[in-house]
């Protein structure tokens, strides 16, 4: 396989991950508690969402030849003013993710060399794509961090779960590990 079509599915893979981390989230939270933050001064995760799904809709739209950083996006509004419904906020957060595997998808060997911009900066594909990837998976963590404070003894866990290495790697390679 060819190292741009195995960076590209790699890639996919794992905004894939992040997303799910997030939808993982999302369904043990209610809709009050997207709506919760420690202090005034923090974000609560609808804000959060609301500005990943602002950041994709802008870099990933029209990619390859606009910028990435829209006239229409209103950065500093995302942390102000997030949809006020579960339906809505969860919409939005698909509408983002949707953008942005649209565009990976539009990427292949014949322009993955090209340069884009970001804010008037270039960058390779790839530079934006890891830039975006750190980005994103940054936001989520910090999705799943309030999550996992906010449900406390009841949160479900996203991977293997605290105390259980040893069992898992029993279950994955037949030994410990």
């Amino acid at each position: 396989m060819d190292f741009a079509k195995n960076y590209l599915e790699s890639t996919i893979l794992e905004f894939g991950r992040y997303k799910r981390y997030g939808d993982n989230t999302f369904v043990q939270l209610s809709e009050e508690e997207l709506y919760w933050r420690p202090s005034e001064e923090d974000n609560n995760i609808a804000i959060i969402v609301n500005h990943l799904a602002g950041n994709m809709i802008s870099r990933w739209t029209n990619f390859l030849t606009e910028d990435g950083e829209k006239t229409s996006r209103q950065r500093d509004r995302e942390f102000d003013t997030p949809p006020k419904q579960r339906k809505d906020l969860l919409s939005l957060w698909e509408q983002g993710w949707r953008t942005l595997f649209d565009a990976l998808r539009a990427v292949d060997a014949s322009n993955i060399n090209n340069q884009i911009r970001i804010r008037g900066e270039a960058h390779t594909i790839p530079q934006a794509i890891n830039r975006q990837l750190a980005h994103y998976s940054y936001h989520v963590g910090q999705i799943v961090y309030l999550g996992k404070t906010i449900k406390g003894a009841h949160w479900k866990s996203l991977s293997i779960p605290k105390g259980q290495s040893e069992t898992f790697n029993k279950k994955m390679f037949g030994k410990n590990s």
